[in-house]
Formats: C-alpha cells, structure tokens, sequence
C-alpha cells in the first residue's frame, strides 16, 4: 500500500500526505548533516527546501489533470524550482577573506529541491538510491577527500627582515616543505631604515604546524616579524 501511495499514478489525499513525509525524512538526513557541520543552510532549510519542491511538483502533475481538462506540460513549475535553487544556494555563499566557503551546502540545497520533486512525481525509489549516494558523497568520502586532498586556504603571508631579504626562490622552497604553494610573492625594501618585507598570497593547509613553519622561516634570514592572515 505504502509503494501505491508513493508512486502510484493517482494523486489521493494519502499518496500526497506519504510523498510529503518522505521528502521531510529524505531532505531532513542532509540538512542534519549540514547542520552538524555549522553549515549556513542547516536542518530546517533544507526540509522546507525540499517540502516546497515536493509540493510544486505535485501541484504540476494536479493541475494539467484537474484544472486543465489532461492538458498542459507538467514539467512548467518543476523547472522554474531547478532555476530558482540557483538563487537560494547563492545566498549559502560566504566569502571569508581570498576564500569562498558554503559551496557544499549550496550544492545541498539543489540536491534536496530534486529530492523533492523526485518524491512529488512518484518517483521515489530513484529518490532514495538518490538520497543514499549524497550521503556517501557528504559523510563517508568526506575523511578520505581530507586525507588525499587536504584542506587549504587562501592567506596573505608576510616576512620582515634586518637587511636585504634573501633569495625568493629559497622562500618558495623552504614553504614548499610544510605544504604551502605560493602564489604571488612580492618584496619591497625600506632604505631608511634597512628593512625589507616578502609578501606572499599562498595556499595553506588548514592543519599545518604553525610552530614548525616559524621556527622554518625564522632560519631563511634576520626575521624581525611574521604575519599569516587572511585579508577582510
């Protein structure tokens, strides 16, 4: 009985009641794993997300048979929910300094709108085998892409010295070795008082060992001062 309701061609009262709990179990286990992450779409979002796509895309299949006498494409309100997720994962968007976070949960936010609308057509064995492989691809590849693929952020890193600074190669060198790839390395030199400056924007693992890489950087040269940061 519960699969007739669930993807069963006629729209009853109780088919429409069963696809609407499934969308709020189905989109509820992503948006709890987004909330689990402190993430900007949390759980709530992403169930009423995938409510409202689950109840357009009823409204579609009810209107060509109801209200149009058969006619009508009922594709129409399902495809104006795909475009307007494009809109609300961009609000997901956090620029924090040279680095863009919430790209994830923007891509959550679509993911479960198709959910939605896959449960609201009926089809919702594709739905669960759907909801099933996001799950992999958020929960379990998540500490295997962090150990292949570490974590890095884009920072601003800047090295005074007494004197000259020393050959920038041999920098780019010695911050290859904790991990950091430099991107843009400018230097500049005050003559009055016989200072210089590297400045570097550079990608950073979030893990890295900050002690090690100073006490790296303090052997390069006469370092007075380090700064790593990020620009705001």
């Amino acid at each position: 009985m519960l699969g007739q309701w669930l993807g069963g061609t006629e729209l009853s009262l109780a088919s429409m009641i069963a696809r609407l709990c499934l969308s709020v179990l189905a989109c509820g286990l992503v948006g709890f794993e987004r909330e689990a992450h402190r993430q900007t779409a949390g759980w709530r979002t992403h169930i009423i997300i995938g409510l409202g796509a689950t109840l357009a895309m009823l409204l579609s299949i009810w209107i060509p048979r109801v209200v149009a006498g058969g006619q009508g494409d009922p594709g129409r309100i399902a495809a104006q929910v795909v475009s307007g997720m494009g809109f609300l994962g961009a609000g997901a968007f956090i620029k924090v300094g040279n680095n863009v976070k919430g790209m994830t949960t923007a891509a959550t936010i679509w993911f479960v709108a198709g959910l939605g609308l896959a449960i609201g057509a009926g089809m919702w064995q594709a739905a669960l085998v759907g909801l099933g492989l996001g799950l992999v691809a958020l929960i379990v590849l998540e500490p295997l892409e962090r150990k292949f693929f570490p974590t890095e952020r884009l920072k601003t890193l800047q090295i005074w010295y007494d004197g000259p600074a020393p050959n920038r190669q041999a920098v780019r060198v010695r911050l290859l070795e904790h991990g950091i790839v430099v991107h843009t390395l400018d230097a500049s030199l005050d003559v009055n008082r016989k200072r210089s400056r590297l400045s570097a924007l550079a990608s950073v693992p979030v893990e890295i060992d900050l002690e090690a890489l100073f006490d790296s950087i303090k052997r390069s040269g006469k370092v007075s001062k380090i700064r790593l940061h990020e620009d705001f």
